[in-house]
């Protein structure tokens, strides 16, 4: 744990002229009345606040959905042992997700993700997600930033992946992504369109606001995607100049060993004990819907 650097209060004080220390107090306290939510740091505070544009009721909503929603998803956020959890290690050879060097012209972070193998009998959609939260994780522990676009290469989809999806899951993970994650999300871009991917938006779409469609790009060519990101940035392979996707890989694998005994200390210890909530503990039909409403797909 000695070599992650955790961004401090202080260090996003000076970063960000509207972060105010009342308010930090203020959702100290706020904390303090809710006995079922974990020990919650300074730095995340800020990050839930940044994230909601430093508004404190929007942010004390997202503060609870975030701890309630892990706890009641251990699907994604339990067994993120990077060394010995086997599924993670299966989707480290199939998939990557990465962050891409440089900003974008308006500032912001670019994460990269694209399959690595196109055999779909090895896909797994939750280890996928899995992989990919734990990648948002990181960046949490590093700060508040201006926004992140995500980049998703679709190329190797195939009618095969489609079909090992289940639509229940997706709904839990889309309501964690629009309710729950500290982050400004400025735009998703789809590259390289299959009729695949065309599927499994439709199957997304009833689970999504419109807030998060109309910021949903889709493109068939570099040229199309070079409007909004700089394509040097991206993997050799996908025509940038960033370097071979498998070493990019290899390299953010690298990093989660780094992150182990934070992510195993995460699950043991940054939940919400529903014992302790003031009320009506929450299960996660209370949240997600019962879990008899969606069957795994069937494609004709």
């Amino acid at each position: 744990m000695s070599i992650i650097k955790v961004v401090t209060l202080e260090e996003e004080m000076k970063k960000n002229p509207q972060l105010k220390l009342s308010d930090i107090q203020s959702l100290r306290e706020w904390c303090k009345k809710q006995p079922h939510l974990p020990k919650i740091e300074d730095n995340f505070l800020a990050l839930f606040l940044h994230s909601n544009y430093y508004q404190i009721e929007p942010t004390k909503n997202v503060i609870e959905n975030y701890y309630t929603i892990r706890t009641h998803l251990p699907e994604i956020f339990c067994n993120r042992d990077p060394l010995k959890e086997k599924g993670l290690q299966q989707i480290f050879k199939l998939a990557a997700v990465f962050p891409l060097n440089g900003l974008t012209k308006d500032g912001y972070t670019m994460i990269f993700s694209t399959f690595l193998d196109s055999d779909s009998s090895l896909y797994n959609h939750n280890n996928v997600v899995k992989y990919g939260l734990m990648l948002s994780d990181i960046h949490f522990l590093n700060g508040t930033n201006d926004g992140y676009i995500f980049i998703v290469e679709v190329s190797k989809s195939s009618f095969g992946h489609v079909m090992r999806l289940n639509p229940l899951e997706m709904k839990k993970q889309l309501y964690y992504l629009q309710e729950a994650m500290p982050i400004r999300l400025k735009a998703i871009h789809i590259l390289n369109v299959t009729p695949a991917l065309e599927l499994c938006m439709n199957i997304a779409k009833p689970f999504m606001k419109n807030k998060l469609i109309d910021i949903i790009h889709f493109h068939l060519s570099l040229e199309s995607i070079s409007e909004y990101i700089p394509v040097d940035a991206l993997p050799n392979e996908i025509g940038g100049k960033a370097g071979s996707m498998h070493k990019l890989a290899e390299i953010q694998v690298k990093e989660f060993e780094d992150y182990r005994e934070w992510f195993l200390l995460d699950e043991s210890t940054r939940r919400v004990n529903e014992a302790l909530r003031i009320g009506k503990s929450k299960a996660a039909n209370d949240l997600f819907g019962i879990e008899g409403n969606f069957k795994k797909l069937d494609i004709d």
